[in-house]
């Protein structure tokens, strides 16, 4: 039985499912709890578990004699017997110091670096997502899942930290015995402030956001305009000169493969060196910045330029992918403005053809310069491209979701509480306007039925409607944050509590949600090998891959 491990040295295997089963109960039994048998675990001086009481979660130690791995854990201790020997058991709160031990006493509930392993980023803007995001990864082999994803942005609008949001997916982990490498994601970081809190709080990956400095204008500029705009670039951190700059790309081919080949003419230089030369010169200064700040910690680096008003052809691609090569930068995923519409929680929207025609070529580049991952932002419910994606990109993907998350959510409470739905679904239609200005998104809040004209049982309708989703989506952080006359959440504690009170009602809609997203990746088969994955250390880098 799994107290006889108490004298084992080292972390104890998990248990066979009903075995887990039988200790929970016990333990339950014990301490008045409802215990997650997913989470029992034993490392030989402790084992440890997840219980429930009402709402309230706790983390349960239970050991024979005090040692240092329970001392650092903050909770209260009591006598109890088990097997008819005693024990004590250490009840404690889910807060941040316990989180911070338990990552210490269990690594696997602590983030890893992933490389380049297919992977999927799953944003959890409530904190209660993780073990839906789980148990929907779990049914699926070779996807890497990063369980703690936010952006400042979303922090900012949700009122939460980097360190609230990593402690929250180690709760969900633990509780759902998740025990295979995950990551944690500081995502669209923009400038080298919002770097400091997301290392202090233990991340794994960061996704640098150079997309303000991006010259849009470019796009379209003018032959002597885009001279100009290339002679004022910041030739200094670019480590470069406008004849160096030339002397490589022009009167050259370049084959990245799939049978086509890149020839940058005058014009097509001009134009990739005048929109992305400070994208990429922010992006060189973020990069040591992170270097010089995460000390001996091993990291992975995403370079993000998707929001941005035009698409990245494949030779700025090329471009990009080569001047930060050049620069010394080493990432393992990079997002670029595909062609067509991603806008946020609804499907794909262009000519799919053309799409694909564009994806093949920025795969080749992806494999030639690095390998590296194509990263998918505003990637949930694109599901129309994702059979495209799986077929060229193989494991070389990072699809990068959200928003649906907190969608979904929404739609367990239309069906636990109607009437909190409704006040949501209102107040949504007022804050659209204002909300929307920081997003791509077209909904038409004059589509997305009022409130009082739908029956209960049509309230969830809601969200399978283009304009339903965008309305409720972009207002996520208002309705959040809103309060009342009296200064307390209008909103927040009530949905949290209902999903609490309703967990796996939350946990069910996610697992089929996610099911959806992952099946195409899961069953991708083109062959992609490539290099072992690079990591970061202190001030030398390993260099496992070439990017």
């Amino acid at each position: 039985m799994l107290f006889s491990l108490l004298d084992e040295k080292g972390p104890v295997p998990p248990l066979a499912e009903e075995e887990s089963q039988s200790q929970a109960t016990e333990l339950g039994r014990s301490g008045d709890l409802q215990v997650y048998p997913e989470s029992v675990a034993a490392t030989g001086e402790a084992i440890f578990f997840l219980g429930r009481k009402g709402v309230y979660k706790f983390l349960g130690i239970v050991f024979k004699d005090r040692n240092s791995t329970v001392a650092d854990f903050v909770g209260e201790g009591q006598a109890i017997s088990l097997e008819g020997q005693g024990f004590t058991l250490k009840l404690c709160p889910t807060n941040h110091a316990n989180a911070v031990a338990l990552r210490a006493a269990l690594p696997y509930t602590a983030p890893q670096v992933l490389g380049l392993q297919k992977s999927v980023g799953c944003g959890d803007r409530l904190g209660l997502a993780t073990a839906g995001h789980v148990r929907a990864v779990r049914q699926f082999s070779g996807i890497a899942p990063i369980f703690a994803q936010q952006s400042v942005r979303e922090n900012a609008r949700t009122g939460r930290t980097p360190q609230q949001v990593l402690d929250d997916a180690t709760w969900g982990v633990f509780q759902e015995g998740w025990r295979q490498p995950w990551g944690a994601d500081a995502d669209h970081l923009k400038t080298p402030a919002d770097v400091d809190s997301f290392v202090s709080a233990g991340y794994t990956f960061y996704t640098i956001d150079p997309g303000d400095h991006v010259d849009n204008e470019a796009h379209t500029a003018a032959h002597e305009a885009l001279v100009d705009k290339v002679h004022a670039l910041p030739w200094d951190v670019l480590e470069d000169t406008p004849q160096a700059l030339n002397e490589r790309y022009l009167e050259r081919t370049f084959d990245p493969g799939e049978g086509f080949e890149l020839a940058f003419s005058e014009e097509i230089l001009l134009r990739a060196a005048a929109k992305y030369g400070r994208a990429i010169a922010h992006t060189v200064q973020m990069y040591r910045h992170l270097v010089n700040r995460i000390g001996d910690k091993p990291f992975e680096l995403e370079v993000s330029v998707d929001e941005t008003e035009t698409p990245t052809s494949p030779h700025e691609h090329f471009f990009v992918a080569s001047e930060l090569k050049r620069l010394g930068v080493q990432w393992v995923s990079l997002a670029p403005r595909y062609i067509g519409r991603f806008e946020k929680g609804v499907d794909y929207s262009g000519d799919l053809a053309r799409f694909e025609a564009e994806f093949v070529k920025h795969a080749a580049i992806a494999r030639h310069l690095g390998p590296y991952k194509l990263s998918l932002h505003s990637g949930s419910d694109k599901f129309s491209i994702y059979p495209i994606i799986a077929r060229h990109a193989g494991d070389l993907v990072h699809l990068k979701t959200a928003g649906t998350s907190y969608l979904e959510a929404l739609r367990a409470i239309a069906g636990i509480d109607p009437p909190l739905f409704r006040e949501i679904l209102a107040f949504a239609h007022e804050r659209y306007g204002e909300d929307k200005a920081t997003y791509h998104v077209s909904a038409d809040p004059a589509k997305v039925p009022a409130p009082d004209q739908l029956a209960d049982s049509e309230l969830a309708g809601v969200l399978d409607l283009f304009d339903g989703r965008q309305v409720l989506h972009v207002t996520f952080g208002s309705v959040l944050t809103a309060r009342d006359k009296s200064g307390g959440y209008r909103f927040r504690d009530r949905v949290l509590g209902a999903l609490r009170a309703n967990e796996e009602t939350y946990y069910a809609a996610l697992e089929h949600h996610f099911a959806r997203h992952l099946a195409p990746f899961a069953h991708a088969t083109r062959n992609t090998h490539h290099a072992p994955r690079t990591t970061h250390h202190a001030s030398r880098i390993t260099h496992h891959a070439l990017m």
